[in-house]
């Protein structure tokens, strides 16, 4: 696609979205205090777990970046009204791989206190402003309770911008130990699980399952589309911020975790198929389309059983495999 004059006007916007969604995204290695208060521990779950990973088209991902800048010109404005904020993205970690970063410490009153700084459509905004945070947005008001305790602050300021026509709301939220505890707590046993958690609703129509990037998964048996560390059934998560292989008796580092080894073996929570498992640990078969497919190093290798698994078994795919035995479906 090339600009110029003529179609400047459709292609400039279509180049910049497309640049912002081929750059790489990787998933964040713990699970977010932003997400402690989301509604569904599955959800958590598996996207902890990187089996599914929500994919943003270019447009939403500069919404982010301009919710990130937001941040920085919050921060300006505080200071330049005499606000002192400090601690910009501070990590806060609480163990078990449940951390997050705060958006700075604010000094009022001779006291210090968590800043939280979000930005809002025009009706969420209106609703945030009708309601107060911990009403419309639970999310937020966990993710600042957590932060609070984390701290040890008495308070958090709110401050949320309209993106529509620049309003700012600031709320000053109390310190909730009762809360923070109860989703510091989930968030260890979810990142702890080693089994996949029952899903917030089996009903398809459900309001809260709708829009989920887990739909396809939970409600028409789709299997994870990822072969990484963290959906194979040899990876143990630790409460030491680890992830531990089996096959390798170790701690893998982060940034392995994203491809994984030709020793994965699908997680059986991750999959719609029946599984049999091999005396040796570290096989399995899955019966897909009514035939056994071996899983594993001397088997099918996950990430070729996740690309394509009507095509395993097609007898185009058994006879380039009977010819190139290093060959590899890849869709």
């Amino acid at each position: 696609m090339e600009v110029t004059l003529e179609n400047a006007g459709e292609n400039i916007p279509a180049l910049i979205d497309a640049y912002h969604a081929s750059r790489p995204n990787r998933p964040r290695p713990h699970l977010g205090a932003s997400l402690l208060g989301h509604h569904c521990d599955r959800w958590l779950w598996l996207s902890f777990r990187w089996a599914i990973q929500e994919q943003f088209e270019g447009r939403i991902l500069r919404l982010f970046r301009r919710g990130h800048h937001e941040e920085n010109w919050v921060v300006s404005d505080l200071r330049e009204i005499g606000v002192v904020v400090t601690e910009t993205q501070r990590r806060v970690i609480f163990g078990c791989h449940v951390s997050g970063s705060l958006d700075g410490v604010v000094k009022i009153d001779k006291r210090s206190g968590v800043l939280e700084i979000k930005t809002h459509a025009l009706k969420s905004f209106d609703e945030l402003v009708a309601k107060g945070v911990r009403d419309a947005k639970w999310q937020h008001y966990v993710q600042m309770a957590c932060y609070a305790k984390g701290t040890n602050s008495p308070f958090s300021l709110y401050l949320a911008v309209c993106k529509n026509d620049d309003r700012i709301y600031v709320e000053i939220v109390p310190r909730d130990d009762e809360t923070a505890n109860k989703y510091i707590d989930r968030g260890h046993k979810i990142t702890l699980a080693e089994r996949m958690p029952p899903p917030i609703s089996t009903d398809p129509s459900w309001y809260q399952c709708k829009f989920c990037p887990a739909y396809n998964f939970c409600h028409k048996q789709e299997p994870t589309k990822y072969a990484n560390c963290r959906t194979c059934c040899h990876v143990t998560p630790m409460a030491n911020n680890t992830f531990h292989c089996g096959v390798w008796g170790n701690a893998i580092p982060e940034d392995f975790q994203h491809e994984g080894c030709d020793s994965h073996v699908i997680h059986p929570d991750l999959v719609p198929w029946e599984m049999r498992s091999h005396d040796d640990g570290r096989h399995v078969d899955w019966l897909i389309d009514g035939q056994w497919v071996k899983n594993g190093p001397d088997g099918m290798k996950s990430r070729e059983i996740l690309a394509n698994p009507a095509a395993l078994n097609s007898p185009e795919v058994l006879a380039v495999k009977a010819l190139f035995p290093n060959a590899e479906v890849v869709g």
